[in-house]
């Protein structure tokens, strides 16, 4: 069975609106979802290129919703599949932008849009990720983000946002291609984030990296 009408995004001319309902559907989700662990850096699943998403079917829907669940049982504002050691192109999100608007979605094989210079106006925030439990890092990424790619039906979508959510977009589909925010800093910020991570503990279960 594909997601309930509760679930449904309208589109407007290829956009999802997904600012409408968004307690609901979220609640929808992590209702039928349950809660899984995170994985975590060194998980092999999250350094390497994700499986495209061929089958839009029962099996995906119930991912979808252990997603919205595992992202909530850990306090996230997106999740991709591979954080729960799932080897699929798929991530979710509930997450606010600049002006305070909650966003609440699903994105399937995303392919985010490069943008022409004169839209690269880089953002230098504080960025964090479940899959490196309790550290933090300064990174500098463009501050509006559109990603193309299908909803939990297989049907063609686009997502845009600007400041906080552009990050969130950029985060996720940087995950399916087995890439972490850390890799994109330099050796001196990476080590000090994952001296951050071996010096904390995360507030969710995770999965031994055994």
């Amino acid at each position: 069975m594909a997601q309930q009408d509760t679930d449904e995004q309208t589109i407007n001319d290829g956009y999802v609106v997904d600012t409408e309902d968004c307690e609901a559907r979220e609640l929808a989700y992590r209702e039928r979802g349950t809660a899984r662990p995170i994985t975590v850096v060194g998980n092999p699943v999250l350094h390497r290129e994700c499986k495209d998403v061929t089958e839009f079917d029962d099996e995906l829907a119930k991912l979808i919703d252990d997603m919205f669940a595992s992202q909530k049982a850990a306090e996230g504002v997106g999740l991709a599949a591979n954080q729960i050691g799932v080897d699929l192109k798929v991530f979710v999100y509930d997450c606010m932008d600049d002006e305070g608007v909650r966003h609440v979605g699903v994105v399937c094989n995303p392919v985010l849009q490069e943008l022409p210079a004169e839209r690269r106006v880089l953002d230098e925030s504080n960025e964090g990720c479940l899959s490196v439990p309790t550290a933090y890092a300064e990174l500098a990424r463009p501050d509006y983000a559109e990603v193309h790619g299908q909803d939990a039906q297989g049907n063609p979508i686009k997502v845009r946002g600007t400041g906080y959510f552009a990050r969130c977009l950029q985060h996720e589909t940087d995950h399916l291609y087995g890439f972490l925010y850390i890799d994109k800093l330099s050796k001196r910020d990476r080590k000090d984030a994952l001296r951050q991570m071996a010096e904390g503990t995360p507030r969710y279960e995770t999965v031994p990296n055994d």
